[in-house]
């Protein structure tokens, strides 16, 4: 998928703004080499839009110096409120009989291009600021948990983040995920 220049223009703006108005998430990078990477990869300006569209409100917040790659996550004070009342994957939403959710966390980050932040990830981002203090968010799993029917989320309480499992098939919607974009 691809945005319309216009489309574009306006997000970069927006993306631009949030980069100024955060500086501490991203004190050594330089917004212009940043957008040069956006121009250069179009396909990832509407991953970006669509975390936008459903409440992430993506910021920059760090370079992988193996891959010269800049990461995106989703910053918003609370998990992104487009991506809640999601159930883990699709062997868990297929597995409900009843009061199946709309969609899967791993599904819909598929569908928008982007990766679920790992346990490790979710800490990096809380150094970042607090997150999640009323909500919390789904994160990767490992697969001798989810083999198992359970999965993982994160929040953070009292000062301090906090791992949890549930159930793979469970939804609630104080409950959503936050990704992980590349460019």
């Amino acid at each position: 998928m691809k945005l319309t220049p216009e489309q574009s223009e306006k997000l970069i703006s927006v993306l631009k703004d949030r980069f100024e108005k955060n500086r501490k998430r991203h004190q050594d990078l330089d917004w212009t080499k940043i957008q040069e990477k956006l121009d250069a990869n179009p396909e990832k300006l509407w991953s970006l839009s669509e975390m936008e569209r459903t409440g992430g409100e993506p910021d920059v917040v760090g370079l992988d110096n193996t891959t010269g790659e800049y990461l995106f996550f989703d910053c918003s004070a609370e998990s992104p409120g487009g991506r809640r009342s999601l159930c883990f994957d699709r062997k868990a939403l297929d597995s409900r009989k009843e009061n199946k959710p709309q969609n899967s966390v791993l599904d819909l980050a598929a569908e928008i291009g982007v990766e679920l932040l790992s346990e490790a990830q979710y800490r990096e981002l809380q150094k970042l600021g607090n997150f999640d203090l009323k909500t919390s968010s789904w994160v990767k799993t490992p697969d001798e948990i989810r083999k198992l029917g359970g999965a993982l989320f994160c929040d953070r309480r009292y000062d301090t983040v906090f791992v949890y499992h549930n159930g793979a098939e469970s939804y609630y919607a104080a409950r959503g995920f936050r990704g992980l974009l590349r460019v």
